[in-house]
């Protein structure tokens, strides 16, 4: 059976105690794959923004070392298996509760320009967390989920004001 996929578009800002909310949709997906509440963070290699997947997705890690070999050898091109190795298993772990809150390193919002708020965009086997501002600047490729996620920005942010935040 195929894992289920990441799909639509989510928005959170930062909440108290320094937490962001994996939205529900999100949230079910881990579920579904049967992975723990725990999202992989990395910043994603072509992208100003993060990766995030579950755990169960460096399950094919070896398999995808093995095509990508396969690629660049029958195109005659450079492949540093140990380096392409590190920038996948490189990720951090942020644990999320059932309501989804969890906390970004910093180290890692500060590499993509995350600061009060995340633009969460579905990719199938991995999730792409942007701040907004990042998003809009990638033009007409990204108007839509950028359209999308402003519409659920504007949402959050009256919501939140409507609270006295």
């Amino acid at each position: 059976m195929r894992p289920a996929g990441y799909r639509g578009q989510g928005f959170s800002l930062r909440g108290e105690k320094n937490r962001f909310v994996l939205p529900p949709s999100f949230r079910k997906v881990f579920a579904d794959n049967g992975d723990d509440n725990v999202l992989c963070l990395i910043q994603h290699d072509r992208y100003p923004c993060l990766s995030a997947f579950g755990l169960s997705r460096t399950d094919s890690f070896e398999e995808l070392l093995d095509k990508e070999e396969e690629n660049a050898v029958r195109r005659n091109h450079e492949f540093d298996r140990d380096l392409r190795s590190m920038q996948l298993w490189g990720f951090a772990e942020a644990a999320f509760d059932k309501s989804g809150r969890f906390i970004l390193p910093e180290h890692l919002g500060g590499l993509v320009g995350i600061d009060d708020n995340i633009c969460f965009l579905g990719g199938g086997q991995f999730i792409t967390l942007w701040d907004i501002n990042k998003l809009a600047a990638m033009g007409a490729s990204f108007a839509g989920p950028h359209a999308a996620c402003a519409a659920l920005a504007d949402e959050a942010r009256a919501k939140a004001k409507g609270r006295g935040k």
